[in-house]
């Protein structure tokens, strides 16, 4: 944002930026989001996703999926400290996404820190009550190791999570 830019709210409380000098608007948090997630399909480099990601959630702090999203691209980029903030924080917005849980328990694990289990006992919970959860939640964990193929505690994770 330059000096002078103007930052205006829309109605479900997003933020977005005016330029002053040429009116033009910036796009908006659904489209940055949306733009992210396309690049991280497409194999984009995590330090270049996270500021991404890092707007997105500056612009929409109450947007559970953004800090979700975030927490993943951190535990990606080897960076457990900042991902557990995120993750913490996804949880306390939206504390039944198992995806934030899942993303919670890693980077817990990757600090360790004590009482991971319970995160990933209700993640477990959530996935095994809904189908479409438990599919999302498989595709993200084979993604996580596809990226980190020797990833140990998201091994752990999905070894406790799919426990039977």
């Amino acid at each position: 944002m330059i000096k002078g830019d103007r930052t205006l709210y829309c109605n479900n409380g997003d933020r977005f930026v005016v330029c002053n000098t040429c009116s033009l608007t910036m796009k908006t948090t659904e489209e940055l989001f949306k733009e992210g997630f396309e690049r991280y399909q497409a194999g984009e480099a995590m330090d270049t996703l996270i500021p991404v990601f890092r707007e997105v959630c500056d612009r929409s702090p109450k947007n559970s999926n953004a800090w979700t999203s975030l927490a993943w691209l951190y535990l990606l980029a080897n960076k457990p400290s900042a991902a557990y903030k995120a993750a913490k924080l996804a949880v306390k917005l939206n504390p039944h996404d198992p995806q934030a849980r899942v993303n919670l328990a890693v980077s817990m694990l990757e600090l360790k820190k004590p009482g991971v289990r319970p995160h990933v006992e209700m993640a477990q919970q959530m996935i095994m009550a809904d189908s479409e959860w438990l599919e999302e939640v498989k595709k993200n964990l084979d993604d996580g190791l596809t990226r980190k193929p020797e990833w140990k505690s998201l091994l752990r994770v999905k070894q406790w999570l799919l426990e039977l």
